[in-house]
């Protein structure tokens, strides 16, 4: 009976567990690669692209790096910066901007269309000087975290988020390109279930100890 008892405590403290962390609604910056789209380990300010560079810039809830949102749409340079020149001395950076989908935006504010552009910057220009050259008004908070990018959001900078909202992969988030969830039940109800089945046995099993 002492194993059942531990068996059913660790489960009721399973299901009992948060299921994710604070989230946070914000503008993330992207690098990419020859793999595809990275978390940059540097902000916007400090990243200095090369030529021919693409980042791109997502606005969405998460938690961590490892639960955003990538980019979505063109992300080729060739693509989009086929109608811009090369000049002596200034280089050419695409830019991807994608305004998030209308389940992340904040109350009352309706994301504009992902698009893409080609910012031409100063050989030893920052990634944040490429989104100022075409997306501007840009705002910032004190601590130089990116708010808005083209106005958008109106308000609000990196503030948490509380309350419930779908998760990543359900309805409000169908069509994005970056992933979702799988349709399964969550741990937490499997957890549950193993947990209302387990006492029924443990019931069962004392009903038949005092009848014998």
């Amino acid at each position: 009976m002492g194993a059942l008892l531990a068996l059913i405590s660790s489960i009721s403290l399973f299901s009992a567990t948060p299921a994710g962390a604070a989230e946070y609604r914000y503008w993330s910056f992207w690098q990419r690669g020859s793999d595809g789209w990275v978390y940059a380990t540097q902000g916007p300010s400090i990243a200095r692209p090369d030529d021919r560079d693409v980042v791109g810039f997502r606005f969405a809830v998460s938690a961590d790096a490892g639960s955003a949102k990538k980019p979505r749409g063109q992300a080729d340079f060739d693509a989009i910066c086929a109608d811009t020149r090369a000049d002596d001395g200034r280089k050419r950076v695409a830019v991807v901007l994608d305004f998030g989908v209308p389940a992340d935006a904040p109350g009352g504010q309706r994301p504009p269309k992902p698009r893409t552009a080609c910012a031409r910057v100063a050989e030893d220009g920052s990634a944040a000087d490429a989104l100022a050259a075409v997306a501007k008004p840009l705002r910032y908070d004190s601590s130089a975290l990116l708010c808005a990018i083209s106005g958008y959001p109106r308000t609000g900078c990196g503030e948490p988020v509380s309350g419930q909202r779908e998760r990543p992969g359900t309805a409000s988030d169908r069509g994005e390109a970056d992933g979702g969830g799988d349709g399964g039940p969550s741990l937490g109800l499997i957890a549950g279930a193993a947990a209302v089945a387990v006492l029924g046995a443990a019931a069962v099993w004392q009903a038949r100890r005092r009848r014998g």
